[in-house]
């Protein structure tokens, strides 16, 4: 598979590399500064898979750079990777095509995570702007999607906090030396964790809190 990495800041193309490498272990990671340089990686490549947007780069033109590229590979996911992430910016650029939208702040593991959703065939945002509904497959808005994040309510501050670090891809083990725990009281809160959200397992629990966009995992001290 071919991914492009579009966006104007080369730290940032050659920073994602190694993730998008994890993400899909052999990938051609195909680079772009500008729409005009992203455009023309698009008529070359041959296995493209998806595509990584900035949409403050040259050529751009706010969300009209994006219109362009979807009119050119309607069935390839565009993600908008960011450090914009207003609940504007993220739901214009999902009512224009974007398949997800990623903020520059998330951690690598995490945008890893989101990606993989991406390519299931499902959107990814971030917290506080629209979810989607898993059941009609559309758009709610924040007044309906409380009924989304419910179960996230019952969560204590504790198994939030682990909740949080098992998204952003840390071990029972890792958790319990982040949070000066034993490991055996990291899976009695994750027990509780998946009763609470109706997950059965890990993989499952990681799935619908970012399918909700329920959080942007971030580093956690104690």
């Amino acid at each position: 598979m071919q991914i492009l990495v579009a966006d104007d800041h080369k730290l940032v193309r050659d920073g994602l590399r190694p993730f998008l490498q994890e993400l899909h272990p052999g990938a051609d990671i195909l680079d772009a500064a500008t729409l005009d340089e992203a455009m023309a990686a698009v008529e070359r490549a041959d296995r493209l898979g998806l595509v990584l947007l900035d949409l403050m780069m040259p050529g751009m033109d706010g969300l009209k750079g994006l219109e362009i590229v979807k009119a050119r590979c309607p069935d390839i996911p565009v993600v908008i990777v960011s450090g914009f992430s207003t609940r504007e910016h993220v739901v214009a650029a999902v009512q224009a095509g974007a398949a997800g939208f990623i903020p520059k702040t998330v951690s690598g593991t995490a945008m890893v995570n989101a990606l993989r959703l991406v390519l299931s065939g499902e959107k990814y945002l971030p917290s506080s702007t629209f979810f989607e509904d898993p059941g009609t497959q559309s758009m709610l808005p924040m007044g309906r999607a409380a009924a989304v994040q419910a179960p996230f309510d019952k969560l204590s501050k504790r198994e939030a906090e682990i909740l949080t670090l098992l998204v952003d891809g840390r071990t029972n083990k890792e958790i319990a030396i982040q949070l000066d725990l034993q490991e055996i009281t990291i899976k009695v809160h994750l027990r509780n964790v998946y009763r609470k959200i109706g997950a059965a397992n890990r993989a499952q629990a990681v799935r619908i809190a970012m399918q909700t966009g329920w959080i942007v995992p971030a580093p956690l001290h104690g």
